[in-house]
């Protein structure tokens, strides 16, 4: 469809499927009948580059204490993945319809205008835009293979077993959850954990990865449930861990499995009568794709249960990609626009309409819009736990016992988050790094540890965007066994990355949660309990006021 505008230049929008080799036939035709002044492409700067050859743009070190980069691959990833394997069953490379409006305009010594917004920038808005419910579903698709109803329960039952399960060592006794069951629960951990690592190593010989997994798991639990926790047959080396460990053992076991059954039974009972379901996609041949690309077919079911991430990949790059167009009709140029087809209606209409094109500052920068709630919450923890060691520190508590509360902070924090980045195979600078910042990082609600720790490995190891189509190829091979395929996996500098983030900081949050659970209350005993603490807290606030006051006087 031609766009003529009251200037002599004009805007043919040509729409195609990134994997249809027809669309690739098409774009070649088009730009030779028309032969324009310029050939607009829905692709940024790194795009381009990679797809004429050039290196990709590395992860700087820099980025990742910005914010959520490594969510931003992670949500690209998905794409490409997706992308890829279409492109795969259809033997089209992904992208051929734009490589082949590039190399057609070249021959033809025509421009080349690149008019997408950059894909760095897309993907940070479409995570900011995802509300709660859906980055849970799209946790619960990875973790669970579910992403329906189902897996939103078990990924929200997960998260509310590790924030919920210390609570249990608290206020367990209440409801018959004291020490005795917890012991119970520790020795079935121990049962479950020794049963399903010796299947695990000396099935390699009999079983296949995934039969070892399942019967490790399912062993595991059989045996620690039934010899654990109904019959005691672990007590001895229950007796050896002592009362702290029992109660953090117990009580976050407790609570995982609480949370994996409640999430669970309201996930299921959702996707048994519908709610939250995203509608089957309807099947499509190669022939009807150029009514509605493949990337974009995808993002309109998105669209049912993610308005707002689907926002930021349809909608506001039709806007985008209309200002750009509308600036080169009004230069006068004759434009071939080459969009994927999903696009092409959201522009023309821009195209026809250009006063109802949104402000172009809407359309760029990272802030996802609305009230940006977890920061909100996090900012007022962070305010609490500053608050309370700083009336603390006002009261008649004493130094001794500030020293002891922040060394507890400090090295239990530090402990976990350089554990398990550690554990997930970061170099030990980046380890001791996340670790040694945790204390920090875990009350500020802007920063994480595991940024710090993936700073310190971007140094070692460069991470960029053709990871991802490594990583795409290992996935493809579906017959690799799953250690195997893991082993290869970790190998991949973007996925190591992933993970260790990932694992310093759930370390730090563990940390925190043990902290306030268990620490804080044992302190409080030395301190006189809660009425000793609230006591403190209120001389620490009156001492504070009065300094204030005299300061001002």
């Amino acid at each position: 469809m031609s766009q003529e505008a009251a200037e002599k230049g004009r805007v043919r929008v040509v729409g195609t499927a990134h994997v249809s080799e027809e669309s690739v036939r098409e774009v070649e035709e088009t730009i030779e009948a028309e032969r324009p002044d310029v050939v607009a492409v829905e692709l940024d700067e790194g795009r381009y580059r990679q797809m004429k050859g050039g290196e990709p743009d590395d992860i700087e070190p820099g980025d990742l204490l910005r914010g959520n980069t490594v969510f931003q691959f992670i949500a690209y990833w998905m794409l490409s993945y997706v992308q890829a394997r279409l492109g795969e069953e259809f033997d089209v490379t992904p992208g051929a319809d734009m490589l082949s409006a590039v190399d057609t305009a070249e021959e033809h010594g025509i421009d080349v205008a690149l008019v997408d917004r950059d894909i760095n920038e897309t993907m940070q808005r479409f995570w900011s835009q995802m509300g709660i419910v859906e980055k849970l579903r799209m946790v619960g698709g990875l973790a669970f293979g579910i992403g329906d109803s189902r897996g939103v329960g078990l990924a929200a039952g997960v998260v509310l077993g590790v924030i919920f399960g210390p609570l249990v060592a608290i206020f367990g006794g209440s409801i018959g959850i004291g020490l005795p069951l917890l012991s119970r629960v520790t020795g079935g951990v121990i049962l479950a954990v020794g049963v399903a690592a010796a299947i695990w190593t000396f099935g390699a010989s009999l079983l296949s990865a995934e039969d070892r997994l399942v019967a490790a798991l399912a062993a595991g639990v059989a045996i620690g449930g039934i010899g654990g926790v109904g019959f005691g047959l672990a007590a001895p080396a229950v007796d050896l861990l002592g009362s702290f460990v029992v109660r953090v053992v117990g009580s976050m076991a407790v609570g995982i499995v609480g949370g994996l059954l409640v999430g669970g039974v309201l996930g299921q009972f959702a996707s048994t009568f519908g709610y939250g379901e995203v509608e089957d996609v309807e099947e499509f041949d190669m022939s009807e794709m150029t009514d509605t690309d493949v990337v974009s077919a995808m993002m309109e079911e998105f669209r049912q249960f993610s308005p707002g991430g689907a926002a930021a990949l349809i909608d506001e790059r039709d806007a985008f990609i209309a200002h750009k167009l509308v600036a080169l009709r009004q230069s006068g140029a004759n434009v071939v626009a080459v969009v994927g087809a999903g696009h092409r209606e959201g522009i023309e209409r821009y195209l026809d309409h250009p006063e109802e094109l949104p402000p172009m500052s809407s359309l760029t920068g990272t802030d996802g819009g609305g009230v940006p709630w977890a920061k909100v919450v996090g900012t007022g923890i962070s305010l609490v736990v500053v608050g309370f060691f700083a009336l603390l520190a006002l009261s008649s508590a004493g130094n001794d016992t500030l020293l002891r509360l922040f060394g507890a902070w400090f090295l239990v924090n530090g402990l976990f988050a350089a554990g398990l980045a550690k554990a997930a195979g970061a170099r030990w600078s980046s380890s001791l790094v996340g670790g040694a910042v945790a204390w920090m990082t875990s009350i500020n609600p802007f920063l994480a540890p595991g940024w710090f720790t993936g700073y310190i490995e971007l140094q070692h190891d460069p991470v960029n965007i053709s990871d991802i189509g490594t990583l795409n190829e290992l996935l493809a091979d579906e017959e690799k066994p799953i250690p195997d395929l893991m082993n290869e996996m970790f190998a991949v500098p973007l996925f190591r990355l992933i993970v260790v983030v990932a694992a310093t900081n759930i370390g730090s949050i563990v940390a925190s949660a043990l902290f306030v659970a268990y620490l804080l209350p044992l302190f409080a005993l030395d301190l006189g309990g809660a009425a000793g603490v609230t006591q403190l807290l209120f001389e620490g606030a009156k001492n504070g006021w009065e300094i204030l006051w005299n300061a001002i006087g």
